[in-house]
């Protein structure tokens, strides 16, 4: 029997459209290379998307092909001219002939000419290959549309934030593609939205209300009665008018029992809408709380300016009122500035350097301008800025931060980066010899990733409420494209079950919320 051939790919991207950084193609090598047997190697064996589909087509004994690998830092909007080149790789080795294709994709792509950038490639695809299978991993931050439901035949969800199982919901769509290959099932998609934009601070399934939500899938999934179910909380620092918080059940054929299992999801989610809701506080309370407390390491971590979501990670509000209340024995960063880091590595490890750090950068949907710091210190190391995680987020891939540099200035050590890097794993810190483990205060810049590797150290945590385009409080945001109604800014809103965010029907087709994909 002739070899299956897959064509397998990644395309990911978190699209801030309220950030001012572009993202033009050269962020999305951020992991290696981005096309074939140098992104198979970069990616093989990892804790990602890319890698757990990797994993799929192995154990399938099929030949495949990568055409793409591309994964960049949340940032502003994905140029025209990246776009292309990603999709065009794609579509263009699909055309070749294929048996599946296996798409690692985030669900939050916006470029300067798509506002629905996943939708728009399965669009493409489904052109030149209508009847091929095509199983999707996605993010749990997914802004979910028609176009995504009618192009894709299997849909699989993150269950958790920090993402520890991203080659997980790889495998798990991987399963089902296999099955649909094999002849056993024949997959078809229901899904839902209601109209919740919840902050991202609080919406993650290891808590309520999101918890109930996750469970339900999970439950359907794991014991069988459906095929797949994932819950998405949607993007919120995205301007679009698909921002909504979704769900999508993969069945068997009949779809009645999904159906049920989708309404009981989305009609949870609406009850427990409130709970979805960010209550900010004044950072000078929050900063005093994490003074108060006697023992460490307490995690502070600053939310407002978060790598993950798209910000600058060069705001340094939350450390100029670290200094302010005068915190000790105190780690922070990274910070991305490439230019203190060149003043730092040309005065040399062991000398003394007064530098005007971060604030480089401004945010003008934010209405915010850069305010450098000044700070002075010692330069206490210089690296590279790469390690390999070894954290449960992202397992066994390489970060790259660029030249890195660490500022002591007696009461605090900061690094410093070229480039920006979530720190979701001790790496940031222990790579340029500083353990954290050992601090009594860590400031980061981080909403949920950090907890991957920080929580299990951390004897406390503070969520500090810094400036940036990555604020949790969603009044802070200017939204011109958004559908209305939307809760929480149409607070007395009244769903029924013929409002139209009840469960949209893909376009082009009839039948509600149902896929009508050929394959």
């Amino acid at each position: 029997m002739a070899k299956k051939k897959f064509v397998v790919a990644m395309m990911m991207h978190e699209t801030n459209t309220f950030s001012p950084l572009p993202t033009p193609i050269e962020s999305f090598a951020r992991q290696g290379a981005l096309t074939g047997p140098g992104a198979i190697a970069d990616s093989e064996g990892t804790n990602t998307s890319l890698g757990g589909f990797i994993e799929v087509a192995r154990k399938a004994g099929a030949e495949f092909t990568v055409p793409m690998a591309a994964s960049a830092h949340p940032s502003g909007l994905v140029t025209r001219a990246a776009y292309e080149q990603m999709t065009t790789a794609i579509v263009d080795e699909i055309r070749k002939g294929c048996d599946a294709v296996l798409l690692a994709l985030h669900g939050a792509m916006v470029a300067e000419h798509h506002d629905d950038g996943e939708g728009e490639l399965l669009n493409r695809i489904r052109r030149i290959a209508p009847d091929v299978p095509i199983a999707v991993a996605l993010d749990f931050h997914t802004q979910m549309t028609a176009a995504m439901i009618k192009g894709a035949t299997i849909m699989t969800g993150y269950r958790t934030y920090p993402h520890i199982d991203m080659a997980d919901t790889a495998r798990r769509a991987g399963r089902t593609l296999m099955r649909l290959l094999a002849g056993e099932i024949e997959p078809k998609m229901v899904w839902g939205t209601r109209p919740i934009m919840s902050s991202s601070l609080v919406h993650t399934p290891s808590r309520e209300p999101m918890k109930t939500l996750m469970g339900l899938a999970n439950q359907a999934e794991d014991t069988g009665q459906v095929l797949n179910a994932s819950v998405f909380g949607g993007f919120p620092q995205a301007d679009i008018p698909h921002l909504a918080l979704s769900s999508v059940i993969v069945c068997d054929k009949r779809t009645a029992e999904g159906e049920i299992l989708l309404n009981r999801i989305l009609d949870t989610a609406w009850e427990k809408r409130e709970g979805f809701l960010f209550h900010p506080e004044p950072l000078s309370v929050q900063v005093a709380r994490a003074k108060g407390y006697s023992e460490g390491p307490v995690v502070m971590a600053d939310h407002g300016d978060n790598t993950a979501s798209g910000g600058t990670q060069d705001v340094m509000s939350v450390i100029e009122e670290a200094m302010k209340q005068d915190l000790e024995d105190a780690v922070a960063g990274p910070i991305c500035d490439p230019a203190c880091v060149a003043q730092m590595v040309e005065a040399g490890v062991g000398n003394e350097v007064t530098l005007d750090l971060g604030g480089k950068i401004d945010m003008p949907a934010m209405g915010l301008k850069g305010k450098p710091l000044r700070v002075s210190g010692k330069v206490k190391a210089i690296t590279d800025g790469s390690f390999v995680v070894t954290g449960p987020m992202a397992t066994g891939t390489t970060v790259r931060m660029g030249r890195t540099a660490v500022l002591d200035t007696g009461k605090m050590q900061i690094v410093v980066s070229e480039k920006r890097a979530e720190p979701y794993d001790l790496g940031v810190f222990t790579h340029c010899g500083i353990d954290p483990r050992r601090k009594k205060y860590v400031l980061i810049k981080s909403r949920q990733h950090f907890r991957a590797g920080f929580e299990p150290i951390a004897r406390h945590i503070v969520m500090c409420d810094g400036d940036g385009c990555t604020a949790s409080d969603l009044k802070l945001f200017k939204y011109e494209k958004v559908k209305r109604p939307l809760y929480p800014f149409d607070l007395d809103m009244r769903l029924g079950r013929n409002d139209p965010h009840s469960n949209p029907p893909p376009q082009g087709d009839g039948r509600e919320g149902v896929s009508n994909s050929k394959a």
